[in-house]
């Protein structure tokens, strides 16, 4: 058992001051854990499971600092258990099964559970995942999983199926206020010993730039009180000047990202070009790649202005141009401008759900034979065979209308694209309902294609 006894001890709980700050502070009980209570307050159905000790394998995701690792440390102590942290990085299947082998022994000759505990379970491959089927399903072991990604597209079905997902919510300014008060008045694992003075106003600038994240309001605290020294004072000014620059909590590869494009796609949709300006200002200033946000620009003007206003593409295809040529800063102003246009622009979708439904009988309805009378017919072979024969030449005919059927028969007369009644799609609208009435008139009982 020395893996875990190596394991145990580095997860103890008994602390240095060499540690860092947001390390020593870890609860060591639920009283001491701020925020979650909904997850985990008193007589919540996690903690009645804690409390009688039938907690089964489980996957955190939450953001940054919001407790996962603490809240898996904290299960494994409440209920006796053995608390084993895996790395995702340094660990392959042969470490999970030499592990999973010993937890197993374990458990038989103590009779207490192992809980394996995986941070950023997202990071491990499908190999990985697999490998802890059995296990979890036999129940030789107790996984806990802790992601700041969305479990469903990260985590494989098999392995979410047997595991129950709890969300962790970002920590209010008003948990982070305690835990950052806790700190200061703690002083055997905080900085109590330190006699530091300090004012409301300083907490409530920590706890607010800290985005959510408990891990770095403490590291913050902790700048400011090796600045101040002991006895010294922190106010919200000194911790203004050691806190650079804010970052926004962003992982362009992640969940965030995903929210962020989708709010700032809806607030165009929607109509409101300052909603939509920040959002476009927040992931500029995350870092996110400006030809992204244009691509995504363009895919706007398509699927929710599309025909009632052409120039919306127009727009966003030149303020890509534009910002491929000036770079940044100036290059952003054209992107600004273009989410201007298109959140005020006149909206349809009607040309994207039409080309939905055609892809969709395209697909469904397999390879129908292309009508004879609109093939081409480029040998005597082809003429000989129908090949073009019956074909009306539209600019021969008035207004270039004629009654000529172009779908495969199985599908004549459908119709996919309805324009709204916004913008330039009136125009068309006019021209389909001429059209579609020349052709009803015309064709009267002839048969198709004729």
């Amino acid at each position: 058992m020395e893996l875990f006894d190596e394991q145990k001890t580095n997860h103890s709980g008994d602390s240095t001051f060499a540690a860092p700050l947001a390390d020593r502070m870890r609860p060591q009980n639920f009283d001491q854990f701020f925020g979650q209570e909904k997850l985990i307050g008193k007589d919540t159905p996690l903690r009645r499971a804690i409390e009688q000790d039938r907690v089964g394998s489980v996957i955190f995701w939450g953001p940054p600092g919001s407790g996962k690792t603490t809240l898996a440390e904290l299960i494994a102590k409440a209920t006796s258990g053995l608390f084993v942290p895996f790395s995702a990085v340094t660990s392959g299947i042969k470490e999970i099964k030499e592990v999973i082998s010993k937890a197993r022994n374990y458990r038989q000759m103590s009779g207490r559970k192992t809980y394996i505990f995986i941070d950023e379970i997202h990071r491990f491959n499908k190999a990985q995942q697999d490998a802890f089927l059995p296990y979890v399903e036999k129940g030789d072991i107790v996984l806990i999983g802790a992601t700041t990604e969305n479990p469903s597209f990260e985590v494989i079905s098999a392995l979410l199926s047997r595991v129950k997902v709890y969300v962790l919510e970002r920590l209010t300014e008003e948990s982070l206020s305690g835990i950052i008060k806790n700190a200061l008045a703690d002083s055997e694992r905080g900085l109590g010993a330190m006699s530091l003075r300090t004012d409301d106003t300083a907490i409530s600038f920590i706890a607010s730039v800290a985005d959510g994240d408990a891990r770095r309001a403490l590291n913050l605290l902790e700048a400011a009180a090796e600045d101040a020294g002991k006895n010294g004072h922190i106010t919200a000014d000194k911790a203004a000047e050691i806190h650079q620059k804010g970052t926004y909590l962003y992982d362009k590869a992640g969940e965030e990202h995903y929210n962020l494009i989708s709010a700032l796609h809806k607030s165009v949709r929607g109509g409101d070009p300052d909603a939509s300006l920040y959002w476009l200002a927040r992931m500029l200033a995350s870092g996110e790649d400006r030809l992204y946000i244009a691509r995504r620009l363009i895919r706007m003007a398509i699927e929710d202005i599309g025909l009632a206003d052409t120039n919306a593409l127009t727009v966003t295809l030149n303020a890509r141009d534009t910002y491929h040529f000036l770079g940044t800063p100036e290059g952003e102003q054209a992107l600004a401008q273009a989410v201007i246009y298109l959140a005020c622009a006149p909206k349809s979708n009607k040309a994207y759900i039409a080309f939905l439904k055609a892809t969709a009988d395209a697909a469904e309805k397999g390879s129908l034979p292309v009508p004879l009378w609109i093939r081409n017919a480029p040998t005597n072979l082809m003429k000989a065979l129908g090949y073009g024969k019956g074909y009306k030449y539209a600019h021969e005919y008035e207004d270039a209308l004629t009654d000529q059927e172009y779908f495969p028969e199985p599908l004549a007369g459908t119709v996919y694209y309805e324009p709204s009644s916004h913008g330039k799609e009136t125009k068309i609208a006019d021209y389909l309902a001429k059209f579609r009435e020349y052709r009803k008139k015309v064709r009267g009982k002839k048969g198709i294609g004729q």
